[in-house]
C-alpha cells in the first residue's frame, strides 16, 4: 500500500488532510464525512486500528520501519501534516471572522448543521422501536443542552485532556462535530482558535529573533493548553477508532439515530440570532476572562427581522453552509461512480 503511491497521490493525501482539518474545525461539520466521501475512510480508520500493542512493539524495540509499514505511517504521515497545516490556516481566517462578522459566521455554522442532519438521515431506513427511541432521547438531550447556560471556558489541564479526546470524535464518526461538541463545553475559542494563533505567534516570534513569549504568562498558558489538548486528541484518535469499530459493528442504526437526534435538538445552541448576555459583578461591572473578554452568562435568542438586509445575507450564510455539505455528497457519489 505504501510503495505504491504516486507523488500526484501524496500531494493528494496532504490536499484531503487539509479539508479534514478544516472540517474538523468547523462546527457542525464532521471531518470524518469529508474521509467517508473523499474515499479513503476505511484506510483511515484500518491504519489507526494498527496502533495497537504489536506496533509499540515494533517501535521500543527499535524496529522504525516495521513500526511504520504496520501502521500505514506514510498514508497517515501525509494526511496528519495537511491537518496540521489547515488547523493554523483555519484558525487565523475563523478568529478574523468570528470577531468580525460573528452573525453570518454562525449562520454559516447553522446551516452545514442542517446540512448534515440532512446528509447523515437521508439513507436512515431502519426505523424501529429503538431507533426511534434513541432519536426521542438524544434530541432530548441536545435541547436541554442548547436551553441551559453555555459553559464557561475551563483552561484546567484535566478538562482540556478530556476535551482533546472528544474533539477528534467527529474524525471517527461521520455526522458528529467534534468542534460542536466543544461549542458545548464552552471550549471552542480557547482550544481551536487561541491556543493555535498562540503557536503560530510564538513561531513567527522564534524565527524573527525574539523570545519574549516567555515572559508572558498569557502565551505560556495557551501553549500548555495546545500540549495537553494535542495529547488528548492522539489518545482519543486511537482509544476512539477501536472504541467505535465495536460500537457501530453492534449498535450501528441505535448509534446513527441517537446522533441525528443529538444534533438536530442542539440547532439552539448555533442559532445566529442571538445576543450575549456578560456575567458582571456586584457593582454591574462586566467580568473579564484571563484574555480580557467579556465572560457570556447566556444568550437571548429572537426572531430575524425580515425587513433588515442582515438577515437576507445571513439567510444566504444559511443556505451557503447547507450547500457546503451537499456538494460533500455530490462530490463523494461522483468519486464512486468514477
Amino acid at each position: 500500500m505504501e510503495s505504491t503511491r504516486t507523488l500526484k497521490d501524496k500531494i493528494l493525501l496532504i490536499v484531503k488532510g487539509l479539508a479534514m482539518g478544516a472540517a474538523n474545525k468547523v462546527p457542525g461539520v464532521s471531518g470524518g464525512v469529508v474521509a467517508f466521501v473523499a474515499g479513503f475512510y476505511e484506510e483511515f480508520i484500518f491504519s489507526l486500528q494498527r496502533i495497537n500493542g504489536k506496533a509499540f512493539k515494533f517501535l521500543f524495540n527499535g524496529r522504525f520501519k516495521s513500526f511504520a509499514r504496520y501502521i500505514n505511517g506514510r498514508f497517515l504521515g501525509l494526511l496528519i501534516l495537511g491537518m496540521l497545516i489547515s488547523y493554523f490556516s483555519v484558525s487565523k481566517i475563523l478568529d478574523y471572522f468570528i470577531q468580525h462578522y460573528k452573525l453570518y459566521v454562525w449562520a454559516a455554522f447553522f446551516g452545514m448543521i442542517l446540512g448534515s442532519i440532512y446528509y447523515i438521515g437521508k439513507d436512515f431506513k431502519h426505523w424501529n422501536r429503538r431507533t426511534i427511541i434513541g432519536i426521542l432521547v438524544g434530541a432530548l438531550i441536545g435541547v436541554a443542552i442548547s436551553l441551559m447556560n453555555p459553559a464557561t471556558e475551563n483552561d484546567h489541564l484535566g478538562f482540556v485532556f478530556i476535551c482533546g479526546i472528544i474533539s477528534v470524535s467527529g474524525m471517527t464518526l461521520p455526522g458528529l462535530s467534534g468542534s460542536f461538541i466543544l461549542i458545548l463545553l464552552g471550549n471552542y475559542v480557547l482550544l481551536l482558535v487561541d491556543s493555535v494563533n498562540a503557536l503560530y505567534d510564538t513561531i513567527a516570534e522564534i524565527l524573527q529573533g525574539s523570545f519574549d513569549f516567555i515572559k508572558n504568562p498569557e502565551r505560556i498558558r495557551d501553549l500548555k493548553v495546545l500540549g495537553v489538548f494535542t495529547v488528548g486528541s492522539a489518545v482519543g484518535l486511537v482509544t476512539l477508532s477501536h472504541l467505535l469499530n465495536y460500537v457501530l459493528k453492534h449498535f450501528k442504526h441505535l448509534t446513527t439515530a441517537v446522533i441525528i437526534g443529538f444534533i438536530s435538538g442542539s440547532l439552539g445552541v448555533v442559532w445566529p440570532w442571538k445576543e450575549e448576555v456578560y456575567k458582571t459583578d456586584e457593582l454591574g461591572a462586566t467580568l473579564l476572562d484571563s484574555n480580557g473578554r467579556e465572560i457570556i452568562e447566556n444568550y437571548k435568542r429572537f426572531m430575524p427581522d425580515v425587513g433588515s438586509s442582515e438577515t437576507w445575507i445571513a439567510l444566504f450564510f444559511v443556505v451557503f453552509g447547507i450547500t457546503i455539505v451537499l456538494a460533500l455528497d455530490w462530490y463523494g457519489k461522483r468519486t464512486k461512480k468514477i
